[in-house]
């Protein structure tokens, strides 16, 4: 079933997509004769209809989807049509700057839909953060923290020598992208820690847990417990604070979890501050290395209402920046700082990210990246993308000619090989990843 819940969410994102994104295609009377929602790769097709001259359809591979636009040297490579004479309606037949305009369509609709949806987004639920003056007891540092230097208690106060509002710029592509310092308070110590260049690179190999928890370190105050389980039996009440266990002095959840694991199915016993009383509690301890009770967490979070026209540059910034993130990130991936596979997500990547339960924000947000990731990826220069046609024609007119068919038909054929190798790629390294696991 979550799987299901995965799928659906995936296709349902891509539907939207890339059928937006193939519309945009749609210009200056230019005749489209297949519209085309996943691929009929070998001819195969759930559905389809034909509507005026277009066939309208939806293919079985997951893909992406395509528009043939007539008489254009494209993936479809139907020759024949080509050698006929150039009718009005056709691609040739258009000046460049109008060919131009139909080729940037697409990717100029997926760029204006990620702002739209994050200005949505934005005027709908406002934004809701955690200050970073809520982390009075500083962070919990897991393994990667530890490698550069951080540790669990440390305060973060600036990042590259600026102050920063929300916790969560701590997991923002300035800190992760790497080449970056953190400036800390350790006790009485003021200290610098840089974040280096591959960090990116070992964070996706670990996964998100290796780096930072992502709220603050807090103390164990019990908000509420579970009847009929260890803390309740013990006479733990709401409003305790637990200040020891076994003869150790601690006061912190991050403190107090590696002690409950390493005492899994037996008992610990628990130093509990009531009033001005300290008792000493036997707790039985859970198989799973639980005993029964919720942490009170009394961070102040901010949020902040934007009206509708002021969600608008809110919302384009959102979009720049994951257009931007992508970019740094691709440059990181040609320079060698990060791997390619710890880079590249598929489909089964990207319907992981999507999750197994459905939240309408989470939903629209990881769409609105989407859209803006088609963008940045259609418009790189590669044969068979929006961006390699635009390529061909910018050079069309600073020649004053078109390129001849023979070579359009040749890197035709190299992008198709291209796109093709980047499809196996990003499945084999999905699969991989699945399987590792």
């Amino acid at each position: 079933m979550n799987g299901l819940i995965m799928a659906a969410q995936l296709i349902g994102g891509l539907a939207i997509l890339v059928s937006l994104h193939e519309l945009g295609h749609f210009a200056f009377g230019i005749k489209v004769e297949k519209f085309y929602l996943f691929f009929d790769a070998w001819g195969f097709k759930l559905f389809s209809f034909k509507k005026g001259d277009t066939e309208y359809g939806i293919g079985w591979l997951p893909l992406g989807g395509y528009v043939k636009i007539a008489g254009m040297i494209d993936e479809s490579m139907d020759t024949e049509q080509m050698q006929q004479p150039a009718q009005p309606w056709e691609f040739r037949s258009k000046p460049a700057w109008q060919r131009l305009i139909v080729m940037l369509g697409g990717v100029t609709v997926n760029v204006l839909l990620g702002i739209f949806i994050f200005w949505m987004l934005t005027f709908r639920y406002g934004e809701s953060y955690l200050p970073n003056s809520e982390a009075k007891h500083g962070i919990v540092a897991y393994e990667l923290a530890e490698q550069i230097g951080l540790h669990t208690g440390d305060r973060v106060v600036a990042i590259n020598g600026k102050p920063f509002e929300r916790f969560s710029e701590l997991w923002s592509s300035e800190v992760l992208m790497g080449n970056s310092e953190l400036s800390v308070v350790r006790g009485d110590q003021q200290l610098t820690i840089k974040v280096p260049g591959n960090f990116l690179e070992d964070l996706s190999d670990k996964g998100r847990g290796s780096y930072i928890a992502d709220a603050p370190r807090i103390e164990i105050r019990v908000d509420s417990l579970i009847a009929g389980n260890g803390a309740e039996k013990a006479g733990i009440r709401k409003g305790d604070q637990v200040i020891g266990a076994d003869g150790r002095n601690i006061r912190f959840m991050d403190e107090l979890r590696p002690l409950l694991a390493e005492k899994k199915s037996s008992a610990i016993t628990l130093d509990v501050l009531r009033g001005t009383d300290t008792l000493h509690l036997p707790v039985e301890v859970a198989a799973e290395g639980t005993i029964g009770f919720f942490p009170l967490v009394d961070f102040k979070t901010k949020t902040v209402q934007y009206g509708f026209f002021q969600s608008l540059p809110i919302g384009a910034t959102k979009a720049w920046t994951t257009l931007t993130d992508n970019m740094k990130g691709l440059a990181k991936v040609f320079k060698g700082e990060v791997a390619a596979t710890k880079a590249v997500a598929g489909p089964i990547g990207i319907a992981q990210i999507y999750g197994s339960t459905f939240d309408w924000f989470k939903f629209w947000t990881l769409t609105a990246i989407l859209s803006m990731i088609l963008a940045f990826m259609n418009i790189l220069p590669i044969p068979a993308l929006d961006g390699g046609h635009s390529l061909f024609l910018l050079v069309e007119m600073v020649k004053g000619k078109p390129l001849s068919d023979k070579f359009m038909e040749r890197a035709q054929m190299v992008g198709f090989v291209i796109l093709i190798g980047i499809m196996i790629f990003a499945f084999g390294n999905d699969l991989w990843k699945v399987f590792m696991k």
